[in-house]
């Protein structure tokens, strides 16, 4: 019967020999010596699916309570085959898989559990070829998709792919994380050395350099060629999702019943808290001016900035864009994804609906980040005309192509008309706007009006800005991002927003008129009592 006990046993053995070279065996005189030979353990396993009879036999033990414990694992494992003959089959062949290997006998338990998930006894699945086949089985975003196959194509793969996936442990995902950070101060260090090189590199008078000078730059500049390209640094918040990558994936192994435990959730791993905005003050532009180096990731004009950029932008055919990505905080995929459909000028409201993602620079139009995202919010009137004219704009450079693509067909060539696709901001034909074509115009504009730099993201940033300075509170200002939490829109713009706050109380301070403060600053010969009855003169208070 396939449940019933086989036999097993624990025998002691040597390599001693006899004069005619053969071994001794059991006949061996020393072998009832406690410190002489070996410990063998011998089961009797289920046949194999052809019929053919298992032995599993390992030998080496010095102790007899090893033997024991070993067997005694055998012995739990066979037990759980029952009646059931697959069982038995999948049993004998993992056991049949750990003796020629001489891997350690599993835990009966561990058994148990892969049994009843159906999953294969003598798996030797390694993360690499899990994290593979947990991506291809992923239905999620496109871009969440793509962004999980990053992480394991540039980071986990190389780096723990390696290991048998039920065998991976804290101590390999901590060494693996620890290894980006000894990697990032390598391309940290090489970047300096890059840096100081292209300063040598440079001659910085007006004029043609002398001719031994010349010699000495063609050298520096050989060096530099030589040198490792810039590089990035895989920062914390990288790492922050490139570990929710592998716990996602790991997740995934413990509901298959490959694995029991999450290695990735215990990793210790630097906060990677988003980086906190600030102002481009005088004082922050002439440390930039002076270093080269923003004070923070994230750098917000000043309203007077921005005025200075909206002006140099005018001409621009993505004027509107920059001005209602400046004013309403929408994100770059959502101001080229928006349909007119879903703006109402005579209401002035407008609806994030839509949003174009760049995958490998291909473009795709899928649904805002978060419910929250598709909010309706409210257009102020100067952004209204600016959409306006926009609009003119727009269907002025539609009559145009087609226009002129009616001519080329009448020339006999074959070109289409403007493509209607009901987007707010499209290219020159009316297709879809790539999202880093707006990058690129935005870059441009700000090179030529000679401002600190910000990204354009930093726009949406300047948003914030503006709401709290007309008087909207942190709540204002998470409906006007159509941030899901508020915790977020408050760990990002606090201390953005302190800036702000400072010119308030300084105006709000000088609402208050001081009795005190006003005889200080009365004029040499009046006497402070004096002072002192004029500022509580109910006039001189109004």
């Amino acid at each position: 019967m396939p449940g019933a006990r086989r036999a097993g046993s624990i025998t002691k053995r040597c390599e001693c020999r006899g004069e005619d070279g053969k071994r001794l065996g059991q006949s061996c005189p020393a072998l009832r010596k406690r410190s002489h030979g070996t410990y063998q353990l011998r089961q009797e396993l289920p046949a194999a699916a052809d019929g053919t009879r298992r032995i599993f036999r390992r030998t080496g033990y010095t102790a007899v309570g090893d033997a024991q414990s070993d067997l005694d694992k055998l012995r739990a494992i066979l037990d759980l085959i029952g009646d059931d003959e697959h069982y038995g089959h999948q049993i004998s062949d993992l056991l049949a898989k750990v003796q020629s290997d001489r891997a350690d006998i599993p835990d009966a338990g561990e058994v148990k559990r892969r049994l009843a998930g159906g999953v294969a006894l003598s798996s030797d699945m390694t993360v690499g070829e899990w994290l593979d086949a947990w991506l291809a089985a992923k239905k999620t975003k496109r871009r969440t998709t793509s962004s999980y196959e990053s992480h394991i194509r540039v980071h986990l793969r190389p780096g723990l792919g390696h290991y048998r996936l039920d065998r991976l442990n804290i101590g390999h995902v901590q060494a693996f994380f620890d290894g980006i950070d000894e990697r990032n101060e390598v391309i940290r260090a090489e970047n300096t050395a890059r840096r100081e090189q292209e300063a040598r590199c440079k001659w910085g008078k007006p004029g043609a350099p002398p001719p031994d000078v010349s010699a000495r730059l063609a050298v520096e500049r050989e060096k530099l060629a030589a040198m490792p390209p810039y590089r990035y640094i895989t920062g914390p918040a990288t790492k922050q999702r490139i570990r929710a990558t592998l716990r996602a994936a790991l997740n995934g192994a413990i509901r298959r019943q490959l694995i029991t435990f999450n290695p990735a959730q215990w990793v210790e791993l630097d906060s990677g808290k988003r980086p906190k905005a600030r102002l481009w003050t005088a004082q922050n532009v002439e440390y930039w001016r002076r270093t080269g180096e923003k004070p923070s990731p994230v750098m917000v004009w000043t309203p007077e900035q921005l005025g200075h950029f909206l002006d140099e932008a005018e001409p621009s055919r993505l004027y509107a864009f920059f001005h209602l990505i400046a004013f309403r905080g929408l994100r770059r995929g959502e101001g080229v994804g928006q349909d007119w459909l879903h703006v109402d000028l005579d209401a002035g409201l407008i609806t994030p609906a839509k949003n174009l993602i760049v995958d490998n620079w291909e473009v795709f139009e899928d649904a805002p980040k978060t419910e929250e995202s598709a909010s309706t919010i409210a257009l102020d009137s100067l952004n209204v005309e600016v959409l306006r004219e926009h609009r003119q704009r727009q269907l002025a450079e539609r009559d145009e192509w087609n226009r002129r693509a009616a001519e080329q067909r009448a020339a006999g060539k074959d070109v289409p008309d403007w493509q209607d696709t009901g987007k707010v901001f499209t290219d020159i034909d009316g297709s879809w706007l790539h999202p880093e074509k707006v990058s690129d115009e935005f870059r441009r504009i700000v090179a030529r009006a000679g401002l600190p730099p910000i990204n354009l993201r930093d726009l949406r940033h300047l948003a914030a800005t503006l709401v709290h300075a007309g008087g909207g509170d942190i709540f204002a200002v998470q409906k006007t991002l159509r941030h899901a939490s508020g915790q977020l829109t408050s760990d990002t713009y606090t201390e953005l927003l302190e800036d702000v706050d400072r010119d308030i109380a300084e105006k709000a301070a000088g609402l208050v008129p001081r009795a005190r403060r006003s005889a200080e600053s009365a004029p040499a010969g009046q006497d402070q009592d004096e002072a002192a009855d004029d500022g509580d003169e109910p006039g001189e208070a109004a």
